[in-house]
Order: C-alpha cells, then sequence, then structure tokens
C-alpha cells in the first residue's frame, strides 16, 4: 500500500534571497521604479482626466452599503465588532451599533478612501491600535493609522513571500519598524512577495507623459503664434555714404529693431517708435498650425481604457452611446473585484484579529458585507404591489426582511404592525363576499 506523505515545509521560495524584493528590477521606466513612483503618480493625481478616472473607480465603492454579516455568531461578537467598525448589522440597519459621538473612534468611511489609495501607488500600509475598555473588559479598535508611501523606507519580505514588516522613514538614528502582526495591508494585484503591488495608474502612465507633452506643445504654439510675431523692417540707408557705412549703418538699425520688437508688448498704454523708414508688423503664420487636440483627445480615450472606463470616452471617441451600457457592465464588474478585495482584507487582518484578540482563535468572526455595486434596479412600490397581488411572491417574514433590506427601509415593529383592511370584491353583489388579504 502506498503511503503520501504531506509535505509540510515549503522547498523552493517565491522572493530572491539576495534582495528584499527582486521585482524592483521588472520595472522598465525607471522613473517608476519605487520610490521614485510615488512623486509621478501624485503627479498623474493632479491631471484632470486621471482625477475623473479615479474618482469613477473609488466613489462607487465608498458610496456603496457597507455592513456587518453576523450570520453563524454570537451576537455580543457581532455587536463588538459592529460598534467598533461604526457599521450597522445587516438585516436591522435601523438599529445604530455605534455611539452617536464620532469624535476620537474609528471611521470606516475615512479608512475605505484610504485603503483605495492602493490603487493609485499599489499599496496601502496600516497600523493597527487598540484601547483597552474597563467597562467591558475587552479591547476596542481604536484606529487603523495610515502609512503614507513617501514614509516607507522598506519593505521586508520572506522568502516564501510573506509579509514581515514595513520600516518608516525617521528624524532620529533608527526609524520606525512595524511587523505584520500590526499591520492592515491592502495591495492592489500582487503577485508573489510584490508587497508594493502595481498601481492601476501603471497603464495609463505612458498616454498621460505623451498627453502632458502634446498640452506643452498646444500651450507653446498659441503662446507663440497665436498673436504673430513682432517683426521690424528697417529702412533704406543713407543716400550717399560709402558702403561700410551703409552695412554698419543697416547693422546699428538692425539692432535696435530687434529690442525694439522684442519689447513690444499688449496693454493699455503699449506703443513702439520706430525710425523715419522703419516699420514693425505682427507677422501671422503662414499655413495651417498643428492641431494638437486630436492627439490629446485619443490620450484622454486611453487614460480612461487603462482601468476599463470606456464610457467616459462616449461622445467623444469613436462609437456610440448605445455602448455606454456594455462598457458600464464591464466597469462595475472591475468595482466589485476592487471591492471584494477589500472586504477580503478586512476580514482576515482588522475583524478576525479584534475577535481573536478578545476571543480566541476559535471564536467565529462576522463579516464585512456591501451591495453589489450596480447591479440591483430599484424596486418601486407599483413592482412590490403587482408581485404582492398577482401571487407571484408570498409575503412572509423572509420576503419582508428582504424588500426592506433592499430598500433601505426601517425593521418592521411587531408592536405597531397593522393589519390590512378588508375589501369586497363583486362577488358580494351576488351574496358572495370574498375578502382580499
Amino acid at each position: 500500500m502506498l503511503v503520501l506523505v504531506a509535505p509540510l515545509r515549503e522547498k523552493g521560495y517565491a522572493v530572491d534571497k539576495t534582495a528584499w524584493w527582486s521585482g524592483l528590477a521588472e520595472e522598465s521606466v525607471p522613473d517608476l521604479v519605487w520610490p521614485l513612483s510615488i512623486a509621478v503618480y501624485d503627479r498623474m493625481r493632479t491631471e484632470a482626466q486621471v482625477m475623473s478616472v479615479l474618482r469613477a473607480v473609488m466613489l462607487p465603492i465608498m458610496r456603496t452599503n457597507w455592513r456587518i454579516d453576523g450570520a453563524g455568531c454570537r451576537p455580543e461578537v457581532v455587536e463588538h465588532v459592529a460598534q467598533d467598525l461604526g457599521l450597522a448589522v445587516k438585516g436591522r440597519e435601523d438599529a445604530t451599533p455605534h455611539p452617536a459621538r464620532r469624535r476620537g473612534r474609528f471611521s470606516w468611511s475615512n479608512h475605505l478612501r484610504h485603503a483605495l489609495l492602493a490603487l493609485v501607488y499599489g499599496a496601502a500600509f496600516f497600523e493597527q491600535v487598540y484601547r483597552f475598555d474597563d467597562q467591558s473588559g475587552l479591547y476596542r479598535l481604536r484606529k487603523l493609522g495610515w502609512r503614507p508611501p513617501r514614509t516607507i523606507s522598506k519593505v521586508e519580505v520572506a522568502a516564501d513571500g510573506g509579509l514581515v514588516a514595513i520600516e518608516q522613514y525617521s528624524t532620529g538614528a533608527k526609524g520606525a519598524r512595524i511587523p505584520v502582526e500590526d499591520l492592515v495591508a491592502y495591495v492592489n494585484e500582487r503577485e508573489g512577495g510584490n508587497w508594493l503591488g502595481r498601481s492601476l495608474l501603471r497603464a495609463a502612465h505612458g498616454p498621460w507623459l505623451l498627453k502632458h507633452e502634446g498640452l506643452r506643445i498646444q500651450s507653446m504654439t498659441l503662446d507663440r503664434n497665436g498673436l504673430g510675431i513682432p517683426v521690424y523692417k528697417a529702412g533704406k540707408p543713407t543716400e550717399g555714404v560709402s558702403p561700410r557705412e551703409a552695412q554698419q549703418e543697416r547693422r546699428d538699425e538692425l539692432e535696435a529693431g530687434l529690442d525694439i520688437a522684442s519689447a513690444a508688448r499688449a496693454g493699455d498704454d503699449a506703443g513702439v517708435a520706430v525710425p523715419y523708414g522703419g516699420d514693425l508688423v505682427l507677422q501671422g503664420v503662414t499655413g495651417e498650425l498643428p492641431d494638437a487636440d486630436p492627439v490629446i483627445r485619443y490620450y484622454d480615450e486611453q487614460i480612461a481604457r487603462a482601468v476599463l472606463a470606456h464610457f467616459l470616452n462616449l461622445g467623444t471617441e469613436t462609437g456610440s452611446w448605445a455602448l455606454g451600457r456594455t462598457f458600464a457592465d464591464f466597469f462595475t464588474m472591475a468595482l466589485q473585484s476592487v471591492a471584494e478585495d477589500v472586504a477580503d482584507v478586512t476580514n482576515q487582518h482588522v475583524i478576525e484579529d479584534l475577535v481573536d484578540i478578545n476571543w480566541g482563535p476559535d471564536e467565529p468572526a462576522p463579516r464585512i458585507v456591501f451591495d453589489e455595486i450596480g447591479s440591483k434596479h430599484p424596486l418601486t412600490a407599483e413592482a412590490i404591489r403587482a408581485l404582492l397581488d398577482s401571487g407571484a411572491i408570498t409575503p412572509d417574514e423572509p420576503l419582508e426582511a428582504f424588500l426592506r433590506d433592499y430598500l433601505e427601509l426601517p425593521a418592521a415593529d411587531p408592536a405597531t404592525r397593522r393589519e390590512r383592511p378588508v375589501t369586497t370584491t363583486r362577488g358580494a353583489e351576488n351574496g358572495q363576499d370574498s375578502q382580499a388579504g
């Protein structure tokens, strides 16, 4: 009988042992090698099209409804997690588990905004900070401190690709070292031991750089040729002088004319004076100026394509508005994947750590969930009534809970529930009463 022995230790490695992360050498653009890439992506964020793309990605994820799903968990554990994260519990959104006072407490919306910066820089690191509650005898999540990418000097990675720690620059002799046990790391498109991730703007860097150059040339063209170039025309030399004197006179006049043309400015008090026989004209460009608009528009399209945000180009690029729905479907699928990555990291390294530190690793932990982005169409009162009246659905408690959750309605209150009024159908005219309900 053949007995297989399960391997308990790795023999290979995911990270080059000669470097803390060998993936730095894989970047072909020197300016995008970390940490130089941080300054480049900061510059890209200030450009209008790039900012529009980033907002199109981040805002729907921030706007969707995030909640705590406590299925299979003890109520006190669910309540503790919901209070610390400041989120409602799925199924009872009318309750307010988090305190009314928010000062000095953890903010999920603020944390999510910083976590999504992993899309810009490739990674976003946070340090866990707790406080001990004397009343409950439990640890509470006080903050997840964002560690800006500019402050990180090194990322320690194990041979198997696992994160060990990060180090930050410091004004002292030694920088701050934060071990993985105290970290929450959101990494975009991590591959193996690449804990620096890959920026969402990486594919847009080329079009952004060329567009920046196109805008510079366009601005130079307008500035140089928009109002014409002052041209000084010298007069005839004085008659009766020798050729040498005429040449020197022409040279002196051209030098003076160049000073006049260079000093020409527009304004209320602007004006020039030229000697007798001379002339100053604004010489325009003959022929057509180069049109940079199509090229700039093309680069804008490529920047949007880099994040599947094709719909931002509708009306400018080749295509029709009829394609908008197809483009939006692919885009919302991408947003859904990003939100799922955020939820997965939060569940593993925020919620489970909070449960472990208070109740141990064997305690079932709640999960953070969110409404699927862009997949639901709003249910109207007419649609719900049509479904109920037609008998297509049964108005039982699970259905009522679903509809209230879907439409973000208050939870049902049995103490104030009202009975439906009794109605009579046409059968009552023949002595046959029928109650609707």
